[in-house]
């Protein structure tokens, strides 16, 4: 089990490390975190809500992404409330307190279950903690940290950020905030992050192990750009912060206050051409090549943003001056004329206008919509040029009906829903071809539709098309591989060996 002196120290990178490192070993390996808090979500074939960091680690451990990965997901909505997915499914939205004070001890019976399905499958299990297991209000109803380890008899390394400073006083200072036992089921300690030469770092190490009686297994190093789907939105700091050198095309994804699913953008990230940057506020919007307004899991309140801090006039300036404008999910219902929440699903207004751009209203449903799709692009009329698409993968997540209120182009077709043939038209297009909303995640991971997309702007700036080739899902190997190789030299792999052996034979032993 993998545990962290904090949040983002990058307990969920390392375990999907590990799980390509024991998957190439020929183990059956399988991920777990009991719960996530993210708005960054994943829908199975089964069409079960997960979080995506068990979904990457999936991918990493060479499996189908499956809901008892991760059996509980918060997904907060604003004023200290979440929406509760027990797996898989929603069973409401409860405040923190009615949570952990109530719920959260109910919902570990799920992660035992999830556990013992699991055990009896796989023959390795690499789970991850959340935040820190030292917090010690809130260790008594904590079901993803200590408890999950002492139920599993887990050993537990235990990983500090060094790059955010202050990591040798975080390791010594969450074990002495452990009881004995869990203490003691920490086996070693895992430094991540690290820049510069490692051999000045040996000081260090001889201290900490000598101060907590651990052994520091390895000195991971910074790793730039693993191409790897972040967990939370944590990480869009970073985003703002990194460097990327002046591409050819802009896109602004507007950055809501609860935006989520922003993975959508990361394929359109990775482009040469392409520099994507989330913007906050009006004046760094700028003059883009497109804006695309991302989904939201409080749609209500992140419209009413746009239009407060001005990025709602800021969009509508530069679409009547001709940039194109995009609405993924919940960026799409905020395009019409209407969003309406007559059960306060997502908030306590009954009914907000939209942004105008889609003659068409959606009512907010008490029933959610999960599930992947195949869709075709049978001739998208995009800015002067035609997007086709043909087996073109993603999935839905959103608990909105849309009706339109007069005729409309719709850009997709829906072939497949959660391998079930279907017939349907999804989004719409407006008249002068400019904006255009989908309800399907994913969009642009779909290498073909995604360069069309890309020198269709190129074409509207005045720039020749590019011939670029290439295939998400071969990237996505290649960085999971790095990972796995970074990560391996880094470890001691044998002393790691040695502790899961050890660990095994005790449990053998009270059985």
């Amino acid at each position: 089990m993998l545990m962290g002196t904090s949040s983002h120290v990058g307990k969920s990178i390392l375990t999907t490390a590990l799980c390509r490192i024991f998957h190439r070993q020929g183990r059956r390996v399988v991920p777990f975190k009991a719960q996530n808090m993210a708005l960054n979500s994943y829908v199975t074939k089964e069409g079960l809500e997960m979080g995506r960091a068990q979904v990457a680690q999936a991918e990493a451990a060479g499996l189908e992404p499956m809901v008892d990965m991760n059996p509980v997901l918060l997904k907060p909505t604003g004023n200290s409330q979440s929406q509760v997915i027990l797996e898989g499914r929603p069973i409401g939205n409860m405040s923190a307190r009615e949570y952990h004070k109530g719920y959260s001890l109910k919902a570990f019976d799920a992660v035992k279950a999830a556990l013992n399905r699991l055990q009896r499958e796989f023959g390795t299990l690499v789970v991850e903690g959340a935040g820190s297991p030292a917090e010690v209000n809130l260790k008594s109803h904590d079901i993803v940290n200590m408890r999950v380890a002492k139920y599993l008899q887990a050993p537990v390394l235990l990983i500090a950020d060094i790059d955010r400073g202050g990591a040798l006083a975080s390791l010594v200072g969450t074990l002495e905030l452990l009881d004995e036992d869990e203490r003691a089921l920490v086996k070693g300690l895992v430094i991540n992050k690290f820049r510069g030469d490692v051999s000045l770092f040996t000081p260090a190490i001889d201290f900490l192990e000598k101060k907590t009686g651990k052994p520091v297994l390895g000195v991971v190093p910074y790793i730039e750009e693993m191409g790897i789907d972040d967990e939370d939105s944590v990480s869009l700091e970073e985003k703002h912060e990194q460097e990327k050198p002046a591409a050819e095309i802009y896109i602004a994804v507007l950055q809501l206050p609860k935006l989520s699913n922003f993975t959508d953008f990361d394929a359109l990230a990775a482009e040469p051409d392409v520099e994507v940057h989330y913007v906050r506020t009006a004046e760094e919007l700028g003059s883009p090549d497109l804006i695309i307004l991302p989904g939201s899991k409080n749609t209500t309140e992140d419209l009413l943003y746009l239009k407060q801090h001005g990025l709602a006039a800021a969009v509508k300036e530069r679409t009547a001056q001709g940039t194109p404008l995009i609405g993924i999910c919940g960026g799409y219902q905020m395009l019409g004329e209407e969003i309406a929440d007559p059960h306060h699903t997502e908030s306590e207004h009954d009914a907000v206008k939209g942004l105008g751009y889609l003659p068409m209203k959606t009512t907010f449903a008490e029933k959610k919509h999960t599930r992947q799709i195949q869709a075709e692009c049978p001739g998208l009329e995009f800015l002067g040029c035609t997007l086709l698409g043909r087996n073109m993968a993603g999935y839905e997540i959103h608990m909105g009906e849309t009706e339109f209120l007069a005729p409309v182009r719709h850009p997709f077709y829906i072939t497949r829903e959660g391998g079930q043939k279907v017939s349907r038209w999804d989004g719409a297009l407006s008249d002068d071809g400019l904006v255009f909303g989908t309800y399907i995640h994913g969009l642009f991971d779909n290498d073909a539709f995604r360069r069309q997309l890309i020198n269709t702007l190129r074409l509207h700036k005045g720039l020749r098309p590019l011939r670029i080739q290439r295939n998400r899902r071969q990237e996505k190997e290649r960085a999971y591989e790095h990972l796995a190789d970074v990560v391996e030299a880094s470890l001691d792999m044998e002393k790691l060996r040695a502790i899961m052996a050890e660990m095994s034979r005790q449990r053998e032993g009270d059985a």
